[in-house]
């Protein structure tokens, strides 16, 4: 390496630095561990494999420390209810080893595996439909005295995307219903759109679990319902216990002394509230912070009970830490370490709690608590650095002022390189990262993509703008009906305070977003002059069409309150969606698809290209499709030819010299 630590620092212009984070190590370190759970006294979790497929594989740590892959290639642990997925396994340990029951990928179907068995394969549990979409599980709970797996089925009755039904449902662990659909058992009768998997309390008479209905998404409203469970194993007398239109519950679990436990943001807050029995339920710890998040994937876990009466939770302020709280006294410890973000994903095992962390420097890896010591460790999925961490971005912080003075928050990643730096009074290019969702926010954590660039002398800067989570309802509440409106203002002023402070070059700004983050860089290439260019990847750029149908179940009406009612704005739609004002984007792009995506389809993006060339549009512009990806890139091989498309667009607009990137074909 010619400019390791100790050299001599070097004057090149920004965009020129070379870097040792090339396009294929930022791939290779895509995604991150997810879904971590105990096994008898093994954890266990699932990771990305970007280099075989983008699948997903089953991690066991053993007792003694040794971790391996369960299942090899191609079996890919996902599930794909309401195409996010979630929980997509369970396991338990057997007197002959660890039972796993898992949903495979491919054809969406539950099996069952015992890896220490003789001559083990996964076996079927469950049947294929050619009806639509099929059949998908998620959630699943092992219930061994009962010889079933409960968990939530996603059955399609039509080819219509909306032509499906989700219910509570049991699947046999003898295969009885592995080619018999009639063999599954359902739990509930169907009388919501949306479930979650049921949590059985610890006598084994109540289950609990959240559901919702269409046009709300589960961050608007969501009710808790209960059920009894009958000697025979049915649900009776299911009724709603709590939450609502306007209330959010976000997690539900029994604590070991029967009670409740659930995560509303009744005040404005997701915080953490016990109910048991006939009494009102009780805050366990009021704080203006939360202790949930959006329900994105069936079976998220911000919080999860001890056997002593303690819970663990994953809570904070525009960030996350993994405390210990005590619900007597309502007092949270927080455990120590190196990292500043915790996801999602909770599991306990006595005093043991398995959690998922990163800080912005190191990425996301699997930690162990021990909540009687407080003594944290990591035991899976280890941060290794791959190159000197010197070249790590140094993020900051921050809070912007945008229009009417509310408040933004943001991540700034200045350009940063230990053996380099740029001419005179030169300012930096910086390119507006936008967050899908975009119900979401964008965590303050190491992603060597945004190394790649930062390290080159790009900045980037993360706007978590108004409607994203992590600092209250309120905030959350800023987008409804104004999706395109305060998202565009907000990251438009944040890359315009940049620009005033000295921190950015103002001729050199550029917007880059996924999904959501798509619309919202489509939207502002279409609506403002603040940037030079834009790279959208898999977008929303055509709401009436989107919102008629172009799309899945779980988001079909979800513009409702992101846009207002189509049937009562319906020119609003239009007004918004850049493929009704192509002819406003005057802007270099970069257009990125996945022609399995199903959720931003390619019709999207093929109807804004014909709308633009229709129109006699000359802009310089590129767009590559990607076969066998979906909504969200999970191969290498694709992430780099993204990455370095992206930083050649950059390259050319903005006039860097970046040594050893293809030069992407610009149409015009």
């Amino acid at each position: 390496m010619g400019d390791q630590l100790g050299d001599i620092v070097q004057t090149l212009a920004y965009g020129s630095w070379p870097s040792p984070i090339d396009a294929s190590l930022a791939a290779a370190h895509d995604g991150h561990p997810e879904y971590v759970g105990f096994v008898g006294d093994e954890a266990w979790w699932t990771e990305p494999r970007p280099t075989e497929g983008g699948r997903r594989t089953l991690v066991r740590r053993r007792v003694d420390g040794t971790e391996e892959p369960v299942l090899p290639a191609p079996w890919n642990v996902r599930s794909r209810v309401i195409e996010y997925g979630g929980q997509p396994w369970a396991g338990a340990m057997l007197d002959t080893g660890p039972l796993v029951v898992f949903v495979n990928f491919a054809d969406q179907r539950l099996y069952a595996y015992e890896p220490g068995a003789p001559d083990a394969e996964p076996r079927p549990l469950t049947p294929v439909s050619l009806v639509g979409g099929g059949l998908r599980w998620v959630d699943p709970q092992l219930h061994l005295e009962r010889g079933e797996i409960w968990c939530v089925l996603e059955e399609f009755t039509g080819d219509d995307p909306t032509d499906v039904r989700r219910v509570v449902a049991a699947v046999p662990l003898d295969g009885s219903a592995e080619q018999n659909r009639d063999a599954v058992r359902e739990l509930t009768d169907g009388p919501h759109r949306f479930v979650t998997g049921p949590r059985v309390s610890p006598d084994g008479r109540r289950a609990a679990w959240l559901a919702w209905d269409h046009p709300r998404m589960p961050w608007d409203g969501t009710e808790l319902m209960l059920a009894d469970v009958a000697p025979d194993g049915t649900l009776r007398h299911a009724r709603p216990a709590t939450g609502g239109p306007e209330e959010s519950i976000a997690q539900a679990d029994w604590a070991p002394d029967g009670s409740l436990l659930y995560v509303s943001d009744r005040t404005g807050w997701w915080n953490l509230y016990r109910a048991s029995g006939s009494g009102p339920s009780v805050p366990l710890c009021a704080r203006e912070e939360e202790f949930g998040g959006p329900l994105w994937k069936i079976g998220q876990r911000w919080f999860a009970p001890l056997d002593d009466g303690l819970i663990a939770v994953v809570h904070g302020r525009g960030a996350t830490a993994l405390g210990v709280l005590d619900p007597e006294t309502g007092e949270v410890i927080d455990t120590a370490g190196p990292w500043t973000e915790f996801a999602s994903a909770l599991a306990a095992d006595g005093s043991r709690v398995i959690g998922i962390a990163a800080s912005p420097r190191s990425a996301y890896e699997v930690v162990e608590l021990d909540a009687h010591t407080g003594r944290a460790r990591v035991i899976g999925a280890a941060h290794d650095d791959p190159v000197d961490p010197a070249y790590y971005p140094e993020p900051q912080m921050r809070t912007f002022t945008g229009p009417a003075g509310r408040e933004i928050h943001a991540h700034i990643y200045p350009p940063h390189h230990p053996g380099h730096v740029a001419p005179g009074e030169a300012l930096p290019p910086y390119v507006v990262w936008a967050h899908g969702g975009p119900t979401s926010r964008a965590p303050l954590v190491l992603d060597l993509q945004i190394a790649y660039f930062t390290s080159r002398g790009i900045g980037v800067a993360e706007v978590n703008y108004g409607g994203s989570t992590g600092h209250g309802r309120a905030y959350r509440n800023r987008l409804r009906e104004q999706w395109g409106v305060v998202d565009v203002e907000d990251c438009a002023a944040v890359a315009l305070a940049l620009a005033d402070e000295g921190t950015a070059d103002r001729d050199r700004l550029a917007i880059r977003g996924g999904s959501a983050g798509g619309w919202t860089a489509a939207a502002s290439l279409a609506s403002t002059d603040v940037y030079a260019c834009g790279t959208i990847l898999y977008p929303i750029l055509d709401l009436a069409a989107w919102g008629e149908g172009e799309t899945h179940d779980f988001e079909s009406q979800y513009l409702e309150t992101l846009v207002g009612p189509l049937a009562e704005v319906p020119a609003r739609y239009a007004q918004r969606s850049p493929t009704e004002h192509a002819d406003r984007v005057t802007a270099p792009f970069l257009l990125l698809q996945g022609l399995d995506d199903v959720i931003c389809p390619p019709a999207q993006c093929e109807r804004f290209l014909a709308r633009m060339e229709g129109q006699g549009r000359r802009v310089p512009h590129a767009y590559i499709a990607f076969e066998g990806e979906g909504h969200g890139f999970r191969r290498a091989d694709t992430t780099v030819r993204v990455l370095e498309s992206e930083l050649s667009l950059y390259a050319q607009v903005f006039g860097l010299n970046p040594p050893g990137i293809p030069t992407l074909e610009l149409a015009k």
